[in-house]
């Protein structure tokens, strides 16, 4: 393609001290420290200084730096707005119940497993295919631990448990059929990634097991402006006040150096490899 002139500022998760407040702004002032996950349609946050809405920020965790802060914010949204919007799980309930998390070894999966864990009673199985990542599912609270890398339907049927919810979050365009066979009826899908193509009618049991289907985008309360978009702000301080209390651990794996070029480079080809675990995160001097 034609190269331009114009660029866009990568970049969503952040932390950081607040240097200006515009003359509205009501909940912060300069010196704060914060965290976000900021706003596709405006510059990221790979930058020194980012302007962001004050309605989703929230109150940094004070027991951890600002880099291992910056690992939190758009997975904590997302888990969570999947787990209490989207499935529509109430905090405190679902007992008898379980969620299967496909894919729990990255960020969201990491933060998922831990708020189904210790804000409701669900019982979670996670998805996990090396030695390292079942280890890690394991640490952050699964209750048991079953392989994507085989047909999901005869692991679960082996553990005798059959899963109201089930969390989508990588790999769905090979794991959707068989996850309509498993799920309970009447049961509630949600899911994250962008398979290529996904014909929810071709699924015949979809229909006939009544099965509720939702797609999750933490992103879409700030891109329409919703009217429950401070909702986010209030999020992400539950899970500041978790982690300073110990409720929840840390989802950073590994602190990938000083923000510039070529650390920024290292850091999407280490994502893009598909390896993670948790989170890893970059940091900026001054």
């Amino acid at each position: 393609p034609e190269a331009t002139r114009e660029g866009k500022i990568l970049g969503w998760d952040a932390a950081g001290t607040v240097e200006q407040v515009g003359a509205d702004v009501k909940g912060y002032k300069v010196g704060d420290e914060v965290y976000y996950a900021g706003d596709v349609t405006k510059p990221g946050s790979d930058a020194e200084f980012q302007l962001v809405d004050e309605r989703i920020v929230g109150k940094k965790p004070k027991s951890v730096g600002f880099a291992e802060a910056a690992g939190f914010p758009l997975v904590s949204l997302t888990a969570w707005e999947l787990l209490f919007d989207s499935l529509k799980v109430k905090e405190g309930e679902g007992s008898g119940d379980a969620i299967l998390i496909v894919g729990a070894a990255g960020g969201v999966g990491s933060m998922l497993t831990q708020l189904a864990k210790k804000l409701t009673k669900l019982t979670v199985i996670a998805t996990a295919s090396r030695p390292d990542t079942i280890e890690w599912v394991k640490k952050m609270g699964a209750d048991h631990v079953i392989t994507h890398r085989e047909p999901l339907p005869p692991q679960i049927k082996e553990l005798g448990i059959t899963p109201k919810y089930v969390a989508c979050l990588n790999g769905s365009d090979s794991h959707f059929g068989g996850v309509v066979e498993l799920i309970k009826p009447r049961g509630h899908i949600a899911m994250i990634d962008d398979p290529k193509e996904l014909d929810l009618i071709k699924f015949k049991p979809f229909k006939s097991k009544a099965l509720t289907f939702s797609a999750e985008l933490m992103f879409t309360r700030s891109l329409f402006d919703t009217e429950d978009i401070e909702e986010q702000k209030v999020i992400l301080n539950r899970v500041s006040e978790m982690l300073d209390a110990g409720t929840i651990q840390s989802i950073v794996t590994e602190n990938l150096g000083s923000l510039d070029a070529e650390t920024l480079k290292n850091a999407h080809e280490n994502q893009e490899k598909g390896k993670s675990i948790g989170k890893n995160v970059l940091s900026v001097d001054f």
